[in-house]
């Protein structure tokens, strides 16, 4: 049996923490958080919790980018070696959807974030850096299917911008529950688009769904 370590546990409660805060955020909204409910949750003590963060602003840009970075690696680890930049790219936009409830959570607090960015200079600062991250996957992938000569040219930047875009406004439609729009009629929409240019043919791939 291996012996945890200090950094070993300190790196788990790091971890249940953020995962906490993920879902008390995304339940109750930011401004009702209060750091003893996020410790509740965890399983920690208060002393803990403010060991690892001290404000609840830090704690909240600290989730949204522990949320993130579990998408992209869901995004990237579901792959195999005969994996295709269509696939990728069709997987990415699933993800940047509110299609699961993660995601749907991811999303909630994404819609908190906004509405701080328009007011508070540490909000715009990590609504900026997650939407580049973002649009930084989706260019890569693009890249990857030029290189390959799975896609046509294009201004991958720019592309890339647009694409992130589209998933952003069908996702708040999403969110608020537009009657007229589905997940798969979203996904439809932003897939024509999306590879229209690139030219690729056929419906958003079943399996990236």
């Amino acid at each position: 049996m291996t012996r945890r370590t200090r950094a070993d546990i300190a790196a788990e409660t790091r971890a249940a923490i953020l995962t906490a805060a993920a879902e008390v955020i995304a339940e109750i909204g930011f401004e009702n958080v209060r750091m003893r409910i996020v410790a509740e949750r965890a399983g920690v003590s208060t002393a803990a919790l403010h060991y690892h963060f001290d404000t609840r602003e830090k704690l909240f840009a600290e989730a949204l980018r522990f949320s993130f970075e579990h998408t992209g690696r869901d995004v990237y680890q579901t792959g195999t070696e005969t994996d295709s930049a269509t696939k990728r790219l069709a997987r990415i936009i699933s993800a940047s959807l509110p299609t699961t409830e993660s995601l749907h959570r991811e999303w909630a607090m994404y819609q908190e974030l906004w509405c701080r960015a328009n007011r508070e200079p540490e909000a715009r600062a990590v609504a900026i850096e997650l939407n580049r991250a973002q649009q930084g996957w989706i260019e890569e992938t693009l890249a990857d299917g030029i290189a390959a000569g799975e896609f046509a040219r294009c201004d991958t930047a720019a592309h890339a911008r647009l694409i992130s875009s589209l998933c952003d406004g069908f996702g708040v439609q999403l969110m608020f529950g537009n009657p007229s729009l589905t997940v798969d009629s979203a996904r439809a929409a932003i897939w024509a688009q999306a590879v229209g240019v690139l030219g690729v043919t056929g419906e958003f791939p079943e399996e990236s769904r």
